[in-house]
């Protein structure tokens, strides 16, 4: 059983073609399939961000999906920064 102590937390940058190509979408169906928090969001620059909360494991795969993302998509440049989770989300979804 996971234990709050067992929660990390992720802030992925991705660059590429990830925009007009249903990574959000894709990403929040993939988040809840894995039970976890947080959130996604185009970004002006053409990138896309992610913050997501859920055991190692779960985030792990989070992570290697992201790595290419949906059909469509042309991953370039993929940055990962750990974070102190927060437990501040209720869900994952779209941040506009």
């Amino acid at each position: 059983m996971e234990t709050p102590s067992d929660q990390v937390r992720v802030h992925l940058k991705i660059n590429g073609r990830v925009q007009g190509v249903y990574f959000r979408a894709s990403t929040v169906a993939k988040a809840q399939h894995l039970n976890l928090t947080g959130w996604v969001m185009n970004c002006p620059d053409g990138s896309l961000e992610t913050v997501a909360e859920g055991s190692r494991a779960k985030i792990d795969e989070f992570i290697d999906w992201c790595r290419h993302g949906p059909s469509g998509a042309q991953v370039r440049q993929f940055d990962v920064s750990w974070q102190e989770p927060t437990g501040e989300f209720h869900d994952f979804h779209i941040r506009r």
